[in-house]
């Protein structure tokens, strides 16, 4: 059955990716759901060697078997944090095996695609959480309605797994951005922590000698980049569909100028986050913007270096990014095994476990309330949870983020104009939101 169900997928997949548009969008849907009938016909009479094998292990409570997970992050401490979690369920009982692959950020959704159309789906995932939404669209998730409480979740990270109304996901952390600073290099510049774009770019132009940089953020072309580059955007009073307006363009003005000033290097364009924070424990970056989930590496590597957090310099607005990661089961595959992990995995002590070895806010507010206290940089990081903003819910989030995140890419490079960049983008906006 999972392997014929993952064909039809593979088919949605790849024509929604291929093909993109509104009207076919449309045609693929009731498509697949015309394919999603023929499999559960073809699947009741089926009577196939791997039919009769589910059939077998599902013998203990309808939950058993192996469960493969996938997952992007690049951090060791993270990947081995993950398989200690793992290890843990594996050896709690006996009916279900879990066990995760690491699949990079920047081939997540190729590989899915692939995977698909290979009959190679995992059987849950963690992904980036605006991806749920379009991911569920396409009918890869299993709807996990009324099997799981997330009454005492936090509305956001909820929202971001919720499509018209159906749970196709739970949200595994949250985190957000601030304004990173090496408090020795600000010191010998002679500078205080900058609060404003004018004076951010005037610290890090004095904290700019050598090979060291006053500034960066990554600046990928995918939703990494994208995820910190609207903190700009936000911080004007802009949305992130509103590319194309006076606070759009003054965004993208932003980086121009700290590109053009040499304050922050072009590489930038090539650094996932956790290069930035390698460049900047490495005495390269005076500043940078990153996330929660770096604290725990940097007191790791660089106990003595002397570095703290502040809110991102405002323009209009203080403003960071809300991030996180969901977990969502893929349909067709071992979804009450699945199902029977994520019940161990977001228990209360497994769910701090994670969450302090990631430098992440539990999602669940029950987990939550008492998580940092008195941890001063932590609690930085929870205050600017309020002025954090979440990217969609949107099925075409992704076209949305690929269509800003080129816009600021084309900006530093030098191949647009912020003008140029933003009219370009947001007529791919405007097209996406009105199919």
């Amino acid at each position: 059955m999972k392997k014929l169900f993952s064909m039809l997928i593979a088919i949605t997949m790849i024509t929604m990716l291929f093909a993109g548009c509104s009207s076919k969008k449309n045609e693929v849907q009731t498509s697949n759901e015309n394919k999603k009938e023929e499999a559960q016909t073809a699947d009741t009479s089926s009577d196939t060697a791997e039919d009769t094998a589910d059939v077998a292990a599902d013998t203990s409570g309808g939950a058993s078997g192996d469960v493969t997970l996938w997952y992007y992050w690049e951090t060791e401490g993270h990947q081995k944090a993950l398989n200690e979690m793992i290890q843990k369920f594996n050896d709690s009982q006996s009916n279900i095996k879990v066990e995760a692959k690491y699949v990079p950020f920047a081939d997540f959704k190729k590989q899915l695609s692939i995977g698909a159309s290979a009959d190679q789906l995992p059987d849950l995932i963690i992904q980036d959480n605006p991806d749920t939404a379009s991911y569920a669209q396409m009918g890869i998730f299993a709807d996990i309605t009324d099997k799981f409480d997330v009454s005492s979740y936090y509305p956001g990270p909820v929202n971001s797994c919720t499509l018209d109304g159906r749970l196709y996901g739970i949200p595994f952390g949250s985190n957000d951005l601030l304004l990173y600073y090496n408090k020795d290099m600000l010191e010998k510049a002679g500078c205080q922590v900058p609060t404003t774009w004018d004076e951010l770019l005037d610290v890090a132009k004095k904290c700019t000698s050598g090979n060291v940089s006053g500034f960066a953020h990554s600046s990928v072309q995918n939703e990494e980049g994208t995820f910190n580059f609207l903190t700009w955007v936000w911080s004007t009073g802009a949305s992130a569909y509103e590319i194309n307006s006076e606070g759009g363009i003054k965004a993208l003005t932003m980086v121009k100028n700290l590109i053009d000033s040499g304050a922050m290097p072009k590489e930038a364009i090539n650094w996932t986050q956790g290069d930035t924070m390698n460049q900047f424990i490495s005495g390269n970056l005076a500043m940078m913007i990153n996330g929660t989930w770096q604290v725990p590496t940097m007191r790791s590597e660089v106990p003595d270096l002397n570095w703290g957090v502040a809110p991102i310099p405002m323009d209009k607005q203080q403003a960071s990014g809300l991030g996180g990661e969901n977990y969502s089961i893929i349909a067709g595959g071992n979804e009450e095994a699945a199902l029977e992990f994520l019940k161990f995995a977001t228990q209360k002590d497994q769910c701090l476990f994670m969450m302090n070895a990631m430098g992440y806010i539990s999602a669940d507010s029950n987990i939550a309330k008492d998580q940092f206290s008195g941890d001063e940089v932590y609690e930085a990081f929870v205050e600017e949870m309020q002025y954090a903003n979440a990217r969609g819910p949107l099925a075409e989030w992704p076209e949305v983020s690929d269509a800003i995140s080129l816009a600021f890419n084309e900006v530093m490079t030098g191949a647009s104009e912020p003008q140029a960049a933003a009219e370009k983008a947001q007529a791919t906006i405007d097209e996406v939101l009105n199919k």
